[in-house]
């Protein structure tokens, strides 16, 4: 039998990259409400933000390697419990029908912006796009993720540092916070929010990823590689953000008014491919949410229709508003799976346990990963 391949240090941490990076980090709204509000001090919660996508990755993903875990509740249900896990699965599985509803939103916000069409029509079209592909079938679009993901990723590093290079760095000590415009009123807790939320989604890829590792060394160096390409990220967005001053905190997309400081070609391209990220990461988010409810047959087309409506209607509510919002509450949620990591990590250290229990004692491969 062929041996299956497994994944290398830098397919982990890209992946891991990936995961994270969504439409909504994009668009500068999400950098700009957990971290750029606060000025020059968010560098120090951006710091503590890539720490604690380092940590907390590399223990999600090094025990889906060692549970074997194919999805994300053995790894959850571990480190919180039965109860617990459970209510965090819930949470994971709406969440992925709020992703929809945020990416049509931001779509919205994108065709406003723009193309100066009303945020319907935005809304309308990537709802339509996301309804049609996940009614058909979604292998092929988990197949331009792959594509999606890089271009997105040098859009946004391009955009950043050319706007970091024009401004050169001048304002930076002279921006202040701006009170009231965060998601929260310390930083501290924004940041340590902002890897709450996007673990308690990237732990569904992060358990059966890890799984597949090479060995240890893959993870503990994806890990490694992936919290360190998010922080990084996130610190150039903030940076040309702050680098605005307050100008840029006037759009619901950010970025793309960045990108128009450059020149309108390049301000048109970001758009495309910022629309291709609300496409697929909407996808996802329905797909997701359809499997994890309806499962297959006729109810799951009428599950498909009725949750693209309803996220078409709730989208209304505003794309800011949904981050303001919607984020930070499952932020909330994620801190519980977050500090069962922490109690575990410290738990097996301290009483030096046996970090897996017993599972299947004739697995002996079982046994050496212990």
């Amino acid at each position: 039998m062929k041996k299956e391949k497994k994944l290398s240090p830098l397919t982990v941490g890209a992946t891991y990259i990936g995961t994270v990076v969504g439409a909504g980090f994009a668009s500068g709204q999400e950098v700009l409400l957990f971290f750029g509000y606060f000025g020059p001090i968010a560098y120090i919660g951006l710091g503590l933000s890539t720490l604690l996508f380092m940590f907390f990755g590399w223990q999600m993903l090094l025990y889906g390697y060692k549970l074997k875990a194919e999805s994300h509740l053995p790894v959850v249900k571990y480190f919180t419990g039965r109860i617990i896990g459970t209510l965090i699965d819930i949470v994971i599985t709406f969440f992925l029908f709020g992703a929809l509803t945020l990416m049509a939103a931001g779509a919205g916000s994108l065709f406003k912006e723009q193309f100066g069409l009303a945020p319907f029509f935005g809304s309308i079209t990537v709802i339509a796009a996301t309804f049609v592909t996940v009614a058909l079938g979604v292998s092929s679009v988990i197949r331009s993720i792959s594509l999606v993901v890089p271009l997105l990723l040098t859009a946004v590093t391009y955009v950043s540092v050319r706007v970091i290079i024009d401004s050169n760095l001048i304002g930076i000590s002279a921006v202040n916070a701006l009170p009231g415009n965060a998601v929260v009123g310390n930083w501290l807790l924004a940041a340590t929010l902002y890897v709450s939320y996007n673990l308690i989604l990237a732990v569904a890829v992060l358990a059966p990823l890890g799984r597949e590792a090479n060995d240890r060394h893959s993870i503990n160096a994806g890990a490694l590689l992936g919290g360190l390409g998010l922080g990084l990220g996130a610190i150039v967005i903030a940076t040309a953000l702050l680098l605005t001053r307050s100008t840029a905190a006037q759009f619901e997309v950010p970025m793309i008014f960045l990108a128009g400081t450059i020149s309108p070609l390049v301000q048109t391209i970001y758009s495309g491919v910022l629309f291709a990220e609300v496409y697929t990461t909407a996808v996802g988010g329905l797909y997701g949410f359809v499997a994890r409810l309806a499962g297959s047959g006729k109810k799951r087309l009428w599950f498909t229709a009725g949750a693209s409506l309803g996220a078409l209607v709730l989208s209304g509510i505003g794309f800011v508003n949904l981050i303001r919002y919607l984020l930070p509450a499952v932020g909330y949620i994620g801190l519980l799976l977050l500090t069962g990591i922490v109690y575990q990590f410290v738990r097996e250290r301290s009483v030096n346990l046996s970090p897996i229990p017993a599972v299947k004692p004739q697995d002996n491969r079982d046994k050496r990963d212990r």
